[in-house]
């Protein structure tokens, strides 16, 4: 059985470098959608994702006609006071240069830590994976939760930040953890 980690496709707040979290329900952008319809992804005999828009409608592409169950742990990071902002809006910010400083470890101010999103999603996977399913599985998801997730799951380990993605991929992932780029 192997695990298929997708991120969602490209949105305007990606094409910005925009911190879109769960406070931003945004669609893909026509770039997004076409970019995802260009390519070909693992086959999938179950579909999860977040309740997100921009990953419910790359699963419309990329598993046509498959039912999608939703997995609310799932969702972006809250990025709090950052949400929907860029580097450029934030760069004069004293809390965002601290965050910046730490490597990502502190809170987002009114959001998230990067511990607490990683566990949530990290636990939810395990839970889907303690349900016994035997057929591949395609997860429509976040960038960070597919860090989140390979962090703790993949062989060989590696740090959160390894594991980053661009949009429409991501990771093949053995029950064995062992995982390949798609």
């Amino acid at each position: 059985m192997k695990w298929a980690l997708i991120r969602h496709g490209l949105t305007q707040g990606n094409l910005e470098r925009r911190y879109t979290g769960c406070r931003t329900d945004e669609p893909l952008c026509p770039q997004g959608a076409e970019a995802l319809r260009a390519r070909t992804f693992p086959p999938a005999a179950r579909v999860f994702a977040s309740p997100m828009k921009r990953c419910l409608e790359t699963a419309a592409i990329l598993y046509p006609g498959a039912p999608v169950e939703i997995i609310d742990d799932f969702r972006e990071c809250d990025f709090g006071a950052f949400e929907n902002q860029n580097y450029a809006g934030l760069s004069r910010r004293a809390d965002y240069r601290a965050w910046l400083d730490s490597g990502g470890e502190l809170p987002f101010p009114q959001g998230e830590s990067r511990a607490e999103f990683a566990a949530r999603c990290a636990n939810a996977f395990s839970a889907l994976t303690r349900r016994g399913l035997s057929e591949d599985c395609a997860l429509i998801v976040h960038g960070g939760t597919i860090m989140a997730i390979m962090e703790r799951f993949a062989v060989p380990k590696g740090h959160y930040y390894d594991f980053q993605a661009p949009n429409g991929e991501g990771y093949l992932l053995g029950e064995d953890g062992t995982y390949r780029r798609i």
